[in-house]
Formats: C-alpha cells, sequence, structure tokens
C-alpha cells in the first residue's frame, strides 16, 4: 500500500535576489516522501517547488492541498492533479521509488559517467559596479553563456552596463542573454530592444508581462533580438492552447520551467510542439532546492540538447539540501560518491 509524507521548507537566499518583479530573500517550498509500506526503508522524494506570487497555483490553501495529496495517495491519479508544482513533485517523487528510492528520476549517463550538462551563468540585479563584478567573476569560473537579468534599474544604467561588457567581451568571448520578467510595455519594447541589439544579445526572456498575446506577436515578429517565452507558458497546459499560444505569438524560443508549465509530461508535450514549430527551447529551474534541480538536470539528460541551459541555481541558498550536484567550469555534474542528506527535514504524516 502507498503511503506519503509532505515537508514544509523554507530556502534561505545568501544575498539578496532582485528581479524586475520582486526582491526576494527567503523561498517557501514543499517536499513529498512517496513509499510502499511493505518496503518502507525504500521512498521516493519530490519538490512540490510553488513559487508564491509566480505559479499559477499560488494559492492560500495550497499547503491542504499537498496534505490531501499525501492523505489519499493510494487514490491520485496524477493527470488529475491541476497544480503544476503539485504535479512535478509527485512525478519526481514516483520515478524515484520506482527506480530504488535512490534519486534517481531518469536513468542516464549523466549520473553515472563524468558528464556536464553546460549551463549559462546567472547575474542578478544589482547596481552597475555589483553587476560589473558578479559578471567578471562568472566568466572567471568558465561560463561562456551569460544570463543578466533587467528591468529593475533605469534603462539607460543597463545600456551602458552592456556597453561596458561590450568593451571588455566580445560576442566570440561570451554570449550574453537577457532576461526582462515582463519589464517592458508593448508600447516601448520595441524601442528599448532596439537599444539593446547593439550589444550582440542571444536572445531576450519575456520582454512584456504575459497574457498581452497581440503586442508579443508583434514584438516576435519585428525584434532584431530573438525572444523566448518564459511567464508565458506558466499555466498553461492545455494541448489547444499550448498550440494556439505558439502559432499566434511564433517566438523564436520557448524556456521551459518543468514545476511551472506542468510537470515534466507537459514540458515534453511542449517540446514537441515547438520542435514542429521549428521553435527552440531550453530548461531553467525555478530557484528549486537541490531536489527539484537534479530532477530537472536528470531529466534535460535525456534530451539532445546543444545550447547551455539554465540550471546553476544549486548555489543560491545558505541552507540548500545537501547532494551530489555540483557546478564545474561551468557545467552541472552529479558526483555518484557523494550522498543526499534529507535527515533534518521534519514530515508531516
Amino acid at each position: 500500500m502507498l503511503k506519503a509524507a509532505y515537508c514544509r521548507y523554507q530556502l534561505n537566499f545568501n544575498f539578496v535576489a532582485i528581479t524586475s518583479r520582486q526582491s526576494m530573500t527567503e523561498k517557501e517550498t514543499y517536499f513529498i516522501k512517496v513509499w510502499d509500506t511493505e518496503a518502507p526503508e525504500r521512498y521516493g522524494v519530490g519538490e512540490c517547488a510553488i513559487f508564491r506570487g509566480l505559479s499559477a497555483d499560488d494559492t492560500v490553501d495550497y499547503q491542504s492541498k499537498i496534505a490531501y495529496i499525501s492523505d489519499n495517495i493510494s487514490q491520485i491519479s496524477q493527470p488529475d492533479i491541476k497544480e503544476s508544482s503539485i504535479r512535478f513533485g509527485l512525478e519526481t517523487a514516483f520515478n524515484d521509488l520506482h527506480n530504488g528510492g535512490k534519486r534517481i528520476i531518469f536513468p542516464t549517463d549523466w549520473i553515472h559517467q563524468d558528464k556536464g550538462i553546460e549551463i549559462n551563468g546567472l547575474v542578478w540585479m544589482g547596481d552597475i559596479n555589483t553587476m560589473r563584478s558578479r559578471l567578471r567573476e562568472k566568466i572567471a569560473d568558465g561560463y561562456r553563456c551569460i544570463k543578466i537579468k533587467i528591468g529593475a534599474l533605469d534603462f539607460d544604467s543597463e545600456i551602458e552596463l552592456l556597453k561596458l561588457i561590450r568593451e571588455e567581451y566580445s560576442e566570440r568571448d561570451i554570449q550574453l542573454r537577457l532576461d526582462a520578467n515582463g519589464a517592458f510595455t508593448p508600447g516601448n519594447a520595441l524601442r528599448h530592444i532596439d537599444r539593446l541589439a547593439k550589444y550582440d544579445i542571444h536572445s531576450l526572456e519575456q520582454p512584456v508581462k504575459p497574457n498581452q498575446w497581440k503586442g508579443m506577436k508583434e514584438i516576435c515578429r519585428y525584434s532584431p533580438i530573438p525572444i523566448a517565452l518564459d511567464e508565458e507558458l506558466i499555466g498553461n497546459m492545455n494541448y489547444d492552447h499550448r498550440c494556439w499560444l505558439l502559432d499566434s505569438i511564433l517566438p523564436q524560443y520557448i524556456i521551459l520551467k518543468p514545476s511551472l508549465c506542468g510537470g515534466f509530461s507537459t514540458a515534453d508535450g511542449w517540446i514537441k510542439d515547438a520542435v514542429d514549430r521549428e521553435i527552440g527551447w531550453w530548461a531553467t529551474s525555478a530557484l528549486e532546492s537541490d531536489i527539484g534541480l537534479n530532477a530537472i538536470a536528470q531529466w534535460v539528460s535525456t534530451k539532445n540538447i546543444s545550447i547551455p541551459q539554465g540550471l546553476g541555481t544549486g548555489m543560491l541558498y545558505t541552507n540548500n539540501i545537501t547532494s551530489p550536484l555540483l557546478v564545474n567550469h561551468s557545467e552541472l555534474k552529479y558526483d555518484p560518491n557523494k550522498s543526499w542528506d534529507l535527515s533534518h527535514l521534519q514530515w508531516t504524516n
């Protein structure tokens, strides 16, 4: 008989993480544990990675929903779960249990061999000097693809930052990805993008807030910088709406956060639908702990990828889960000689 328990956990940032939407010092998340009563020592663990203020399933009764699912795990059908983050957590936990309860979610060579997943370095918002310093640290660490969050500073200051970066590093030295987190408007986005385009930008994520489809379509059509949809995908798990969205907007890229866009099964659907339309993609974490990050990385390792992924968030927290994940010279790796430590988690049955 299947049983389950859950744990609420607060992740603490080791700095103030600033985006155009918010500033964060902590992040709430939940873990779910699933086991068979005939072999309780073997269990699977997943992360229900709620992202307050961003997840479509951000509701006041979120914890109650997890508690209900834990109490009724043997009767729960995963496809019936509407919350993306809970579906993501359950997919992870059940895959883990199926694979022996060893935090192996998708068995691939990445786990067992000295293989790495190339990732981009992430430069969070701050004052210009702080951001330049962070970027230099990333480049010194071996990153050749850098993602910079923009939209919280004065736009002229952000342009000045890009100018300084390109005076120091050419496009051959580093690839620049920008993430606006919806900071622009349909009325000013193309003017801003025209100024950004002078600095050899690989892509711009979510220039305007989601659900402004007409404006986003015009931006994707006329932008000199390839546009990547991110927040636009959140909560859109329905196949027909997914296809309509891609056909209407026709972005150059989509960015997949499995915990926000419907779990791994729905993310697989997004990939198929994008590839059918010659739309590129890459995956990023949504500030999960290493439990969620491990699951996403293993899922990515099943794909034929050729560009850096956004999976470098494991070092953000002072109290992350101890795991075999490590970043080495811009590659995310799994060290099978290191162990998971979940002993401090307090489970609610």
